[in-house]
């Protein structure tokens, strides 16, 4: 992904790309019941680096594996990209933690440009503190060992009922999070801004009173006129 293209997922919503996806026949693109941590300070993108969990079975995931610097959400934490989103298949299963404060403190310093699970985050008030992208279903204290087992990472995976692939571009905004594949990240990026600038136009227009017939969508070619001249004015 490219930075030019970056800077423009910035500027619009998940809203708007989810439309632009769904435009390209991808109706499932936005994960479900992954809400932010936090306070939204930026929108976050980046591409993603995955780490999928298993049910776990007690006799192989006892509080002793965290001291193998190879275990798979440990090596994960320190092996994701600067710049890239780390995202977390935890089965939207949010009773046992995906991760908590010191890992996703440990994320943040690496470079790294948001956290997502679909199951929960331990120590949540100190995350939702960090001003740090985080993403997930809902609080949750206990340990992953609990409930989950670490298996794999950089893999494509399941997150909040979405497929999600290495490299896939995510966006989080205070909305939720979408995803986008690689391959059409340029091309929704650039649509999403028009589609912006042009609701940034219905909405002034609406807000002066302005009828939402043919003008959103933008049936009547005088309002596409319309949306021109008041696009120049603000150049």
């Amino acid at each position: 992904m490219s930075e030019a293209t970056r800077d423009k997922l910035r500027e619009v919503s998940t809203a708007t790309l989810c439309t632009a996806l769904f435009k390209r026949g991808l109706r499932n693109q936005f994960l479900q019941d992954v809400r932010p941590v936090g306070p939204v300070e930026r929108t976050m993108v980046g591409q993603a680096f995955t780490l999928r969990y298993i049910p776990a079975r007690e006799d192989l995931n006892g509080l002793e594996v965290f001291r193998n610097p190879e275990h798979p959400q440990r090596k994960a934490v320190e092996t994701c990209p600067p710049g890239c989103v780390f995202v977390m298949d935890s089965r939207k299963d949010p009773r046992a933690a995906s991760a908590g404060s010191i890992l996703v403190t440990r994320l943040m310093r690496r470079g790294v440009e948001g956290v997502v699970t679909d199951g929960g985050f331990r120590d949540s008030p100190e995350i939702a503190a960090l001003g740090f992208p985080a993403y997930h279903n809902r609080p949750s204290a206990p340990t992953n060992l609990t409930l989950h087992q670490a298996l794999e990472m950089d893999i494509p995976i399941g997150c909040g009922d979405v497929a999600v692939w290495p490299g896939d571009v995510i966006v989080g905004d205070g909305e939720g999070v979408a995803v986008i594949p690689l391959h059409l990240a340029d091309e929704v990026a650039e649509e999403a801004v028009e589609m912006t600038a042009y609701e940034d136009f219905v909405l002034e227009r609406v807000q002066d009173g302005a009828s939402i017939t043919g003008l959103y969508p933008a049936t009547d070619p005088r309002n596409l006129e319309a949306f021109e001249a008041w696009r120049r004015a603000r150049r």
